[in-house]
């Protein structure tokens, strides 16, 4: 049976090698490379133990240096599973999720005439590549020399020129005995709609040929030389020949190079892939005047792991990096991913590098960021989040992106990365009266010392605040013990006050941890020494706590949680109102005043539910609540002010 032509290309493109050996093969680790596709194994084919079996994943052939054996992923299939070729086909096929074509009687003819339009666009190389040399073209050459392409880059990437007229191109290929219909197939002229001969595509143009992977001439690029042309740069139409969507300009070096070890540089025209490459940045592609496309996007995976996608530094670039995190979400699996260099601001990459050089565009390129913060910037840049509606919103949005991700592990890991980022955005600094600032990652891999003051902490001094700081040392201590619980009170934890630096810091901790629980002792250990850790969970307030002397516990852990931060909301409450009725003395009116107090009684009603062991420490108060004694004193000494302070009046 004869296939069409371009489906076994196709199919091929889409098949890993690697994947496919990796059915039958034990990969050795220690002498294999996955990032560069280059794996070793115990050959199937001859049943032995040493590593002589090779697969070059991004050329997609096997080689055994010990039997000899050698193919590509077709032929492994039909020899491992005995079948035939069309069957080894089909299976592949179903695995890549393209359809084995019926059987098509044409197909010969067809490939025949493809190879007839591949020999046309040949000739058209070499006529443009000729005209550039003419007089005719004294323009166009001032401008690439202007470009810093001496004569070695015009002809390593063939470039040539199209001068004006709309009818060089077919006088010359007719003359040469090409008909009219093979330069109508192969986008080279066009049929005219007021009845006369074709006419020339490509007019007062220079011109980029486009070559396949197998190094195919199929098509062109041109670049107007007019200022005022319509289309700055103009492609050649689909054809037989060229799918734009599916191929990529320099594709067949840029593979070649990257095989090599060069990172694979994704950028936006021709002229930076030529400038690119001229500065030793040689495995550097782009698509052809479109955005980028799926199947170009699964090709370069099959070129590279992890692309560059070299931005121009302008809103333009910009947008357009954005469409590719768009497109490339729901397509990213594990190893497979992409990097984002940013150009500085108005210059592309053939901009930088005539500006400061080859050393300046590599700093930039390694210093491309992950996909997951341009898509952060995308959705944060430019933006104010002061409010809890704007927060949830983002939240929202974020989760909609990331659940596009189809790999539930990479998924995963991407809402992690997301959590870290919007700490660093949304977490203040705590302690002093100063201005809140951005939270900053702390350097786990430095924690600081114990302080001295975890000596004399709140909890060992007791006094003003010692309540709070019990409560919150409960809180974490809880956590701790049944960390599962602590993604369940993530809003609470971030608002929490933390009265002492030590609480701050395990708070930090807890919450950085959540998503990675089995590491969260740990991390707190050395966020603030395991010594310092045990000492406070040891301390006498916290061992009597249920849920930390039974740690594992998540429901008793859930439960006092719950209590220790619904009594801390309350406490605080307390103390507001009263700080706020001391201040109004001066000048609230008796029934506001009374009012105020009321308030203040409530709300110190609320914060007094404590446990029930701590009944001897209570008074009971007018409105049946319970209040510590001290507080009941200092608040009927302030009762005492008021009336002595009315007596006055």
């Amino acid at each position: 049976m004869s296939l069409p032509p371009g489906f076994l290309d196709e199919l091929r493109t889409r098949t890993s090698m690697a994947q496919v050996a990796g059915r039958k093969v034990l990969w050795d680790n220690r002498k294999s490379n996955q990032g560069k596709g280059d794996m070793w194994g115990p050959c199937p084919f001859h049943h032995e133990k040493t590593a002589s079996f090779h697969v070059d994943d991004r050329k997609g052939y096997y080689y055994c240096f010990g039997c000899q054996a050698k193919g590509d992923a077709i032929s492994f299939v039909r020899e491992t599973e005995n079948v035939s070729f069309m069957e080894a086909i089909e299976i592949l096929a179903q695995e890549a999720g393209m359809e084995v074509p019926k059987q098509d009687p044409r197909a010969q003819e067809k490939s025949d005439r493809r190879t007839l339009l591949a020999e046309v666009m040949e000739q058209a190389v070499q006529f443009f590549r000729l005209q550039l040399r003419r007089g005719v073209a004294e323009e166009a050459r001032a401008y690439l020399a202007r470009r810093g392409l001496d004569e070695g880059a015009l002809e390593r990437f063939e470039i040539g020129f199209a001068p004006a007229g709309w009818e060089n191109l077919r006088e010359h290929l007719k003359g040469k005995g090409v008909p009219i219909d093979l330069m109508l197939g192969a986008g080279l002229v066009k049929a005219s709609d007021k009845g006369r001969e074709p006419y020339d595509v490509f007019r007062d143009r220079i011109m980029f040929p486009i070559r396949d992977g197998r190094g195919r001439a199929i098509a062109f690029g041109g670049r107007a030389m007019d200022p005022n042309d319509n289309a700055k740069y103009l492609n050649s139409p689909e054809t037989e020949l060229f799918d734009k969507s599916r191929n990529l300009y320099n594709l067949r070096p840029a593979r070649e190079s990257s095989g090599k070890g060069q990172p694979l540089v994704v950028a936006e025209g021709y002229m930076d892939v030529i400038a690119l490459s001229e500065a030793g940045f040689t495995a550097s592609v782009a698509p052809l005047g479109t955005a980028v496309t799926e199947p170009q996007l699964q090709l370069m995976w099959r070129i590279s792991d992890e692309p560059i996608i070299a931005l121009d530094g302008d809103k333009a670039g910009l947008r357009a990096a954005y469409r590719v995190i768009d497109l490339a979400l729901p397509l990213l699996e594990a190893g497979k991913g992409l990097r984002f260099a940013v150009m500085p601001e108005g210059k592309d990459p053939d901009d930088l590098l005539r500006a400061e050089g080859p050393d300046a565009v590599r700093q930039v390129l390694e210093a491309a960021m992950p996909m997951v913060q341009l898509l952060w910037r995308q959705e944060t840049e430019g933006k104010v989040f002061d409010s809890p509606e704007r927060k949830a919103a983002l939240d929202k949005l974020l989760r909609a992106r990331i659940a596009k991700i189809q790999d539930p592990s990479l998924r995963h890991h991407y809402g992690q990365e997301i959590k870290e980022l919007r700490f660093e955005l949304f977490r203040p600094k705590r302690g002093g009266t100063g201005p809140r600032t951005p939270w900053q990652k702390r350097d786990w891999k430095a924690p600081p010392p114990p302080s001295e003051g975890a000596k004399t902490s709140l909890l060992v001094a007791g006094g003003e605040g010692a309540e709070t700081m019990l409560r919150e040392a409960v809180v974490l201590g809880a956590i701790l013990s049944a960390p599962e619980v602590a993604a369940e009170f993530e809003s609470e934890l971030e608002a929490m006050p933390c009265s002492d630096g030590q609480i701050s810091i395990l708070r930090d901790v807890i919450l950085r941890s959540i998503g990675a629980e089995d590491r969260m002792r740990l991390n707190a250990e050395e966020a603030i020494g395991a010594q310092a850790l045990e000492s406070l969970l040891s301390a006498r307030h916290l061992q009597v706590v249920p849920c930390i002397r039974r740690p594992g516990d998540a429901d008793l852990s859930r439960m006092t949680v719950a209590e220790e931060l619904a009594k801390l909301e309350a406490q605080q409450g307390w103390q507001t109102e009263l700080s706020e009725a001391e201040e109004d003395l001066e000048d609230l009116a008796d029934e506001a005043l009374t009012w105020r107090l009321g308030q203040a009684a409530q709300a110190r009603a609320q914060a007094g539910r404590m446990n029930e062991e701590d009944d001897a420490e209570f008074d009971i108060g007018p409105n049946g609540a319970h209040v510590d004694k001290s507080e009941r004193s200092a608040f009927d000494s302030l009762l005492s002010q008021i009336r002595f302070d009315k007596a006055k009046r």
